[in-house]
């Protein structure tokens, strides 16, 4: 995680360095995203047939080798836009493995009343590197250029790599049925998407976060080093960058004390509080109105993190929880890369004030709709000694 802190910032100065156009920089990023979503769902099959650990070694090797490949590009002055749309497809195409199968493994590594507290930990283990990351790679691009952020990111990847080889989980566990069936892909994938589609707050949930993260991810991954280059530059952004991951970091540490019952209603709900950063962009608050912009919302979104992988893990089988993760992830950055790629040529025609408020009354529209769903605001945490009864209950409701 203390790479991908570094990787977004010394990636986009890398392409406004090379180009200075807000248009390509979109579709390298949104090469990835595109990349990363098309393999989800091959991902999450592989991520519950083979052992999650063993996935996660291949996946950060390879990813390691294309960020590595892209640093010295950029260090020997390689580097082209073509070059490097078809090494961020490549990384989002390995990085499609790695999503469904550290989803998945947590469950493996803790009991089950002990998982809303193992998640708050992952969670705020993650965030902090990322403070580090944003912080290392503002520092760094500022200082020595963004092909040496690059680099950084590749180490990290191949460090990854080495501590995931030292986690022993055997394969997800399979019925008899299914072992003497041999069920091929298409059959795999269908079962995932019946435990993902009986759920309507599952399904809801992910289609809202299909335009949420478009529009976040618009305005802050690809507007918002535009804004930064022309004011306080890549060290101020890296500010930014960071502040929203110390909010998080304080909300992890909220959410190891804070356990509501309807802790999905309240995470949702939370959800709002993302508007505020691309707002605080459009006017051009000053560096440390954002920063404060970003502690708030980090903190919020943190709320429904822990409480959204913490209902998936509670509610999902085992051994279809990495489909279901596939399928959550296809339905949350499907939109990405068209808005990415889209958000050049709109900034251009309405201006980037604009675009960046469209982008805030998008995540408050998404958000207002996730909470009318009714079985958003009504499932509940169970605590331990809870019957399968409660559970079954829950997907009976859905259905």
């Amino acid at each position: 995680m203390l790479g991908n802190g570094v990787a977004p910032i010394a990636l986009a100065f890398a392409v406004l360095a090379i180009t200075g156009s807000v248009t390509e920089l979109g579709l390298v990023v949104a090469a990835r995203t595109l990349f990363n979503v098309v393999f989800l769902l091959f991902g999450g099959v592989v991520a519950d047939r083979l052992p999650r650990s063993l996935v996660l070694v291949g996946s950060s090797a390879l990813s390691a080798l294309s960020q590595g490949t892209v640093a010295t590009l950029v260090l020997t002055h390689q580097a082209t836009v073509p070059r490097l749309l078809v090494l961020s497809a490549l990384n989002g195409t390995f990085g499609a493995f790695a999503f469904p199968a550290s989803g998945a493994l947590l469950p493996q590594t803790v009991a089950p009343d002990e998982r809303t507290a193992a998640n708050a930990l992952n969670r705020l283990a993650a965030n902090s590197a990322m403070i580090g990351g944003a912080a290392l790679g503002g520092l760094v691009v500022a200082a020595l250029g963004p092909g040496w952020g690059l680099a950084i990111d590749a180490i990290t990847f191949a460090c990854a790599g080495l501590l995931f080889a030292f986690v022993r989980v055997d394969a997800p566990a399979r019925t008899a049925a299914d072992e003497a069936k041999k069920p091929g892909v298409l059959h795999e994938l269908r079962e995932g998407w019946q435990e993902f589609a009986h759920r309507r707050w599952v399904w809801t949930i992910v289609l809202a976060f299909g335009f949420l993260n478009a529009s976040f991810s618009a305005a802050i991954q690809v507007l918002g080093p535009s804004v930064a280059k022309a004011s306080f530059g890549s060290g101020g952004w890296g500010v930014v960058l960071s502040s929203e991951t110390v909010g998080m970091v304080v909300g992890g540490m909220i959410g190891l004390r804070f356990r509501p019952q309807r802790m999905l209603f309240v995470g949702t709900a939370c959800m709002a509080a993302d508007s505020l950063l691309p707002t605080a962009l459009a006017f051009r608050m000053p560096l440390a109105v954002l920063a404060a912009c970003g502690v708030v919302a980090g903190a919020c979104v943190e709320q429904f993190m822990i409480a959204w992988e913490t209902s998936l893990q509670q509610e999902i089988p085992e051994d279809r929880l990495a489909r279901v993760y596939s399928y959550d992830a296809l339905g949350s950055f499907a939109l990405i890369p068209i808005a990415q790629a889209a958000t050049g040529p709109l900034s251009a025609a309405l201006g980037v004030r604009a675009t960046l408020l469209m982008a805030a009354v998008l995540v408050v529209l998404c958000t207002a709709g996730m909470v009318a769903v009714p079985e958003v605001r009504t499932l509940r945490r169970r605590t331990p000694g809870a019957t399968t009864a409660a559970a079954e209950s829950v997907v009976a409701e859905t259905a």
